[in-house]
């Protein structure tokens, strides 16, 4: 299960609290409340699916060994959905149907979240997903909520960054998967009320093995002052590497599909300088010790490596953030009964997460602003707040770049593949 010895899982969690075997046996004699969870623990969405199951497991063991929820114990079913959305759909039926999940964390893609939201809404079961887009709570569906920002926020965040560095014109290159597509529309959809030109706008199909040829016709565009990739895995990372091989000389941003330390590991040098929105978690040392955010984020953080031998990444805490908003709202719904629950979580009102504090409402099924993400900048390949960053100058890219040149001529014939 763990990379490390179960010993030291064991450490850890004994770390993390203390145990009451009264409050365990009390736990134990009722049913457990099952938690059901869906993910993508293989595939190219990987990367967003361990990290979401590791803190599952590991909060989850932490909950009950506090003697649980309601004095029952919490148990995690959970499968994994890879890729696909037709796997989604089955698992979820499997955990409604078969299973009698009480609720549901899971979707760690766009694509596999907006697949089963009609077994969702059918089945009358609260769900809360893991996944990015705008789409999936807006229109707000009764039984369907969310934690991570939105793709929207995301934009408008970066286009108020665009802005205050006198940028107007941008090219856009976005991946053909639910979290790229989603991402695309919403900045299209903004980026007239930021006074933002978008004069470029390419797409990228997840396994093609690198972006140039999109790259090299956002290069021959005239006009262009900065480029914005929305994308998750390893397209980004291409991007950013391809990028910089051709030594294109506008500054890049990527999306918070990248707020993980595996882009800085996949993309390296060449990352440097990029901009993103992002929650606190990468930068959880920087925060003020007045932020109410600040025990958990940074709790949450070394447990997390200490147990894992990997450092937190925000799709880990979408997942921890899901799983305690679905426990405080049981909790104070006294019961399992699924309208009870529901009602509690569009009740919730000022509750403080990794991602941000969580105030949420029938009209407003994620309870999170724009505040929640804040502009970072890569330096030394390291997540730096813009507020932090030395000599705040525009200077994208280092001049020790070492890797290697591309000869525009050797891609041309690519240039219409995608």
């Amino acid at each position: 299960m763990f990379p490390n010895s179960i010993g030291k899982y064991v450490a850890v969690i004994a770390v993390l609290l203390t145990f009451n075997g009264a409050a365990l046996a009390r736990h134990t004699a009722e049913h457990a409340i099952k938690i059901g969870a869906f993910l993508s623990l293989t595939g190219t969405a990987s990367f967003l699916g361990e990290p979401a199951h590791n803190t599952l497991e590991l909060y989850i063991d932490k909950l009950n060994a506090e003697g649980g929820v309601l004095g029952r114990e919490l148990q995690l079913i959970h499968y994994d959905v890879g890729d696909s959305a037709e796997k989604a759909q089955t698992f979820v039926k499997r955990l409604i149907e078969v299973d009698q999940v009480d609720i549901l964390i899971g979707g760690s893609t766009t694509g596999t979240t907006l697949a089963v939201i009609p077994w969702v809404e059918q089945a009358g079961i609260p769900f809360i997903s893991l996944a990015g887009s705008q789409a999936i709570i807006d229109p707000v569906k009764r039984w369907v909520f969310k934690t991570p920002p939105t793709d929207r926020m995301a934009a408008s965040q970066i286009f108020t960054d665009l802005r205050a560095r006198g940028i107007r014109k941008i090219a856009l290159i976005s991946g053909a998967d639910g979290f790229g597509v989603s991402g695309r529309q919403q900045a299209k959809a903004l980026a007239e009320d930021y006074g933002i030109e978008i004069v470029a706008d390419e797409t990228y199909t997840l396994n093609s093995t690198d972006k140039l040829a999109q790259l090299i016709r956002i290069q021959t565009t005239a006009g262009v002052q900065a480029v914005l990739n929305f994308g998750t895995g390893l397209g980004p990372a291409l991007v950013t590497k391809n990028y910089r091989q051709l030594g294109l000389p506008w500054p890049l941003y990527q999306s918070h599909g990248v707020a993980s330390l595996a882009y800085l590991k996949l993309a390296g040098a060449a990352a440097e300088g990029v901009r993103l929105p992002a929650g606190p978690l990468l930068v959880a040392e920087h925060l003020s010790a007045a932020d109410p955010q600040k025990p958990l984020v940074t709790g949450y953080r070394n447990a997390y490596r200490w147990c894992y031998d990997q450092p937190a990444s925000s799709f880990g805490g979408y997942a921890l953030d899901a799983l305690l908003l679905a426990v405080d709202a049981i909790t104070r719904a006294g019961t399992t009964e699924r309208e009870a629950v529901r009602q509690a979580l569009e009740e919730t009102h000022h509750y403080v997460g990794v991602s941000g504090v969580f105030t949420l409402s029938p009209s407003d099924h994620l309870g999170l602003g724009p505040e929640a993400l804040q502009m970072l900048e890569i330096r030394h390949g390291e997540f730096i707040a813009l507020d932090r960053v030395e000599n705040n100058q525009d200077k994208y890219f280092a001049k020790t770049n070492t890797l290697p040149t591309i000869n525009q001529e050797s891609v041309k014939l690519s240039l219409s593949k995608e």
